[in-house]
């Protein structure tokens, strides 16, 4: 048994080694066998023998992982008797998403069949439960635990609920039995080990001369114990731990047996099971010795509970020194976004020196993205000059992947074709609805604007068509617009429609809804020129999707049907915790990685990014069938914690390389992290040896260089704007609500009227106080103008009825009818009150009356119209101006000022004979009567006795404000005024306000 050290390029020694052992013969290197932890470690110690030979082409070892099958029986012909024959009989086994879905059909049937309707649950949920129960599966057959030992925990030591977990337990693995031999097939786990232990039966029946090295591995299960066994005893036979601790003393070696979240834990399980002491593990190669670095790695991760030692560590004899700190950078900035722009920088640096390389490794593939598309803005190019991204080659989640996204919104769309969704499918990438790229942008363009903004279009597609029809009917958009709009709905229909019934089917085949779907997505994917299948599934993300699809169809077919509504979210389950790991180029300089990814690799320049406790380590998940550790202990599965002491060895080799920087952001959007306990432990070993300067001295140094980046060489924070558009290009008629605007935002002004520009209502827009005031005008201006002088007999049932009818666009909106409805029947009752006391000294009221005024200006007449809200004569002859307020009344100091000048506008219209057959010639009151929500609804808010001044002020001042702007020289400001408080300013990101 060998070892090779932290700070030793694990590979590039285990290569020289196997290189010096065959004293570079190339002809005994071929009978050579490595066996190593997974396919990236094959290709590149592939690499490492390629840089040994002095040959361009070399021929290499039989490099195999422990699961490679096919490497186990090569050059040898298995005879009736022979194990090998045994392995060669072995069942074939069952694929994880067959798995699953068997699983899940028979966690179904166990509710169906004992539950009595008392669980509620769906398919989804179900088979987020075979999946649970599938990994349980593979850790009972992985530590060789008997399903029959169930039964032996207690149920009076734990939860009440174990009791039913025991007996669905035992219920769901008795028919998982029957339904594998039904199948004639086996789990993964038993085929992987009755294939490893054929394996270790044939060597030692074989005891090959050739050298046979297993490497690499940090953690032992049974079966891989007897192959390890095999190898030993063998004539050529070796073992190889990557940096195994030589140094501690035997209390701490055996207080790392206790625990699991330490680096050692499995190579101290490996070395004892094996029957071997540290002392006789040797160094693959004379060349290879410790260095400082081994020694400080291994004492920061020291086991707790011998930590006491820190104590005297300063003055220790052959403990670490504070030199051996040297190019061991920790880097903490404020942000998640600063901590990839830093981490960029520093990988962008390496390309400035030949045949370097580096790589970012985490487990935040968050983080992994976000470096990605930093190092995006120096266009990397290979040598050939094509530009390349810098990929995660972590484990990316398939779930959002590009096809596995457009999937998901082809089914968000069909469930209720909700704006929104709708809008995100066909702006999606692979959207091309049968389309010309031109002709979709269009007609996106129109659907966008017309239909999908404002309140939510009826539900469904037959909604949208109705509703869509209701557009084209009202003449408000161009004949060969309305002609788009109706074909792409009605080609919308087309494609999501069999999809929108099969979800609405209360009992449909998986295959058969499977199947809509795919034609569904085909055909929002299909182009003018190319059919959706050739586009959906292109590219390695594509390729897997497919596959996936594949092999659920292969399975599903022989499950029990499902309401089309839970498919959307059995979908979701099907992608849920699936990964999509990218072709892994070795050649390239710059990686992107995690954790198992970068496992014994070595780089020239290396970054452990994210460094938080939630990410490194991550949280252990929730075991729905073995919830407790004592539980899992006591059955004799693994303690949980066996990954934190995996990734704390990934972190301790990592450590070793000779240029590392460890990152880490203090906050992660707005909540605080904490810093990773490694990071906490190498801090605390730098502070007892007095070394924190040599952690922290790049710890402003890359933040500020990224920023340096982007900074302008001169600072222009912006002008304000100064639009001076010629007299005949300025507005010349303008309504008495946009006057107010006019004199505290000219801007606004200046952009609606003259540039022409109109706000776009929201997506899928809520509806708010604006509709609730729209619908409350209509039905008091409506119960006014129906009944002008006389009120009906029943007023106030009257005046709901005509609520009803104003209300009923919200007809499905439950929250509208809950919430608004009753403020309106306070408003209604308290509005009726107020009439029947207010006839009594009326002649009649009049409502919605349009009027105009014609000003005459240094520019030319100038046109001032408006529309009121309601005009009251009275019996004195006078007239009374009200204007119905569902949001704040104006102040008194308001109107002195010029601030809210509608009504008094109106009054001078009024006087002015501008409300066509209406002949005042005295104005007694101008009111604002409150129907809004809140507590201050049903109030009623006069001005009588200054109504002259007021409209004097207000002619004068509108006559200024006219005058100022007739003059070129006057420029349209954005909010010159900033002591105004204004509610709506649609045009504040066009006057760019932050900027100056």
């Amino acid at each position: 048994m060998y070892n090779i050290p932290i700070t030793a390029p694990f590979l590039d020694c285990l290569a020289a080694g196997i290189w010096e052992r065959v004293n570079g013969n190339l002809i005994e290197l071929t009978d050579v066998q490595v066996i190593l932890p997974n396919r990236i470690a094959i290709r590149a110690i592939a690499k490492s023998f390629l840089r040994l030979s002095p040959n361009p082409v070399v021929l290499l070892p039989k490099l195999s992982t422990i699961t490679d099958e096919q490497e186990y029986f090569l050059d040898w012909k298995a005879k009736p008797d022979s194990d090998e024959a045994y392995a060669l009989e072995i069942l074939p086994a069952i694929n994880d998403l067959q798995r699953n879905l068997e699983l899940m059909h028979l966690i179904i049937g166990f509710f169906h069949t004992y539950a009595n309707g008392n669980i509620s649950y769906t398919p989804g949920q179900a088979y987020l439960l075979a999946t649970k129960l599938s990994h349980l599966i593979d850790e009972m057959q992985i530590h060789e635990l008997c399903f029959t030992s169930l039964k032996d925990l207690v149920p009076d030591s734990y939860a009440s609920s174990w009791d039913k977990t025991l007996a669905m337990l035992t219920v769901l693995l008795k028919g998982w039995n029957t339904r594998l031999k039904e199948l004639s097939l086996v789990d993964p786990i038993v085929r992987r080990d009755a294939l490893i232990r054929a394996k270790a039966s044939y060597l030692l029946a074989k005891q090959p001369n050739s050298l046979i090295v297993v490497a690499g591995f940090t953690n032992l299960i049974p079966a891989t114990a007897e192959l390890m066994k095999a190898v030993l005893g063998l004539p050529n036979g070796a073992i190889v731990l990557p940096g195994l601790d030589i140094y501690s003393d035997e209390l701490t070696w055996n207080a790392i047996a206790n625990d699991p979240n330490h680096p050692q834990h499995g190579m101290n399980k490996i070395i004892s099971t094996l029957g071997i002491t540290r002392v006789k593990v040797q160094y693959w190669s004379p060349s290879l010795s410790s260095t400082g670095r081994d020694r400080l790695i291994h004492e920061v991760m020291r086991p707790a509970v011998t930590t006491n030692v820190w104590c005297n560590l300063f003055t220790a004899v052959g403990g670490p020194k504070p030199a051996d700190f040297e190019k061991i950078i920790k880097i903490e900035v404020p942000s998640s976004r600063e901590e990839a722009e830093v981490i960029a920088l520093l990988m962008r640096e390496v390309l400035e020196k030949p045949d370097k390389n580096a790589a970012l490794v985490t487990n935040d593939r968050d983080l992994a993205r976000r470096v990605s598309n930093e190092l995006h803005r120096w266009q990397i190019r290979q040598e050939y000059g094509e530009e390349i991204a810098i990929k995660d080659f972590g484990s990316f989640p398939l779930s959002n992947s590009v096809p596995a996204i457009f999937m998901r919104l082809v089914l968000r769309a069909a469930i209720d074709c909700s704006p929104v969704a709708l809008l995100s499918l066909i702006k999606h990438q692979l959207s091309n609805c049968e389309l010309t790229s031109e002709r979709l942008e269009l007609a996106v363009r129109v659907i966008d604007r017309e239909v999908l903004r404002g309140p939510r279009p009826p539900t469904g597609l037959a909604g949208l068509l109705k509703f869509v029809k209701t557009i084209i009917l009202s003449k408000t958009i161009n004949q060969n617009a309305a002609d788009l709009l109706f074909h792409f709905c009605e080609w919308l229909s087309k494609a999501l429609g069999p999809l929108e019934v099969a979800l609405s089917n209360p009992s449909i085949l998986l295959t058969d809804i499977m199947d809509i779907h795919l034609r569904a997505a085909e055909m929002f994917a299909t182009s003018h020129d190319t059919h959706g299948s050739l586009r959906l599934w292109a590219g390695e993300d594509g390729e897997v999707v497919a596959q996936l699809f594949r092999d659920f169809i292969d399975v599903a077919c022989a499950l029990n049907p499902i309401a089309g509504a839970d498919w959307p979210e059995l979908f979701n389950m099907l992608l849920e915790k699936r990964v999509l790991i990218p072709h892994y180029n070795m050649n390239a300089r710059l990686h992107i990685l995690g954790f198992a990814e970068a496992r014994l690799q070595t780089f020239d320049r290396l970054i452990l990014g994210g460094l938080n406790e939630g990410k490194c380590p991550s949280k252990p998940q929730l075991d729905p069938w073995m919830s407790s550790r004592l539980m899992r202990r006591n059955f004799g599965l693994p303690d949980v914690d066996l990954t934190t002491g995996q990734m704390a060895h990934d972190i301790a080799m990592a450590m070793g390389v000779q240029e590392i920087f460890l990152t880490r952001s203090q906050r992660t959007g707005s909540n605080p992290t904490i810093p990773a306990r490694w990071l906490l432990r190498l801090d605390t070993v730098a502070r007892l040896l007095h070394s924190e300067e040599k952690l922290k001295f790049w710890q402003e140094l890359p933040s500020y260089s990224y920023t340096l980046l982007d900074m302008p060489k001169v600072f222009d924070p912006g002008q304000q704007p100064r639009p001076q558009p010629r007299l005949n290009q300025r507005p010349r008629r303008l309504s008495v609500t946009q006057i107010d605007t006019w004199l505290r935002d000219p801007y606004s002004i200046y952009a609606r009227y003259i540039l022409n520009l109109r706000k776009l209502a929201p997506i899928d827009m809520k509806v708010g106080a604006a509709e609730y005031g729209k619908a409350i005008h209509d039905a008091l201006g409506a119960f006014v103008h129906d009944y002008p002088q006389t009120l009906p007999s029943e007023p106030n049932k009257v005046l709901i009825a005509y609520g009803k009818r104003s209300f009923a666009a919200y007809a499905n909106s439950l929250s509208i009818w809950a919430f608004w409805w009753p403020f309106f029947e306070r408003v209604a009752s308290w509005f009726i009150k107020v009439e029947q006391e207010r006839r009594k000294s009326l002649d009649y009221s009049t409502i919605e009356r349009k009027g105009t005024i014609a000003i005459p200006a240094p520019g030319g007449t100038f046109e001032l119209f408006g529309t009121v809200d309601r005009i009251d004569k009275n019996s004195d002859g006078s007239y009374s101006i009200v204007d119905y307020k569902t949001g704040l009344n104006p102040t008194l100091s308001d109107l002195k000022d010029g601030r809210a000048s509608q009504l008094p506008l109106e009054a001078m219209i009024l006087l002015a004979r501008g409300f066509s057959d209406i002949v005042a010639t005295d104005i007694s009151s101008l009111e604002y009567w409150r129907v809004g929500l809140g507590n201050q609804s049903g109030r009623i808010d006069l001005v009588d006795k200054i109504v002259p001044d007021l409209i004097s002020e207000a002619r004068s001042g509108l006559e200024s404000l006219i005058a100022t702007f007739d003059n070129e020289k006057t420029p349209y400001y954005a909010a010159p005024y900033s002591h105004y408080n204004l509610r709506f300013r649609d045009y504040e990101h066009l006057a760019r306000v932050g900027d100056w």
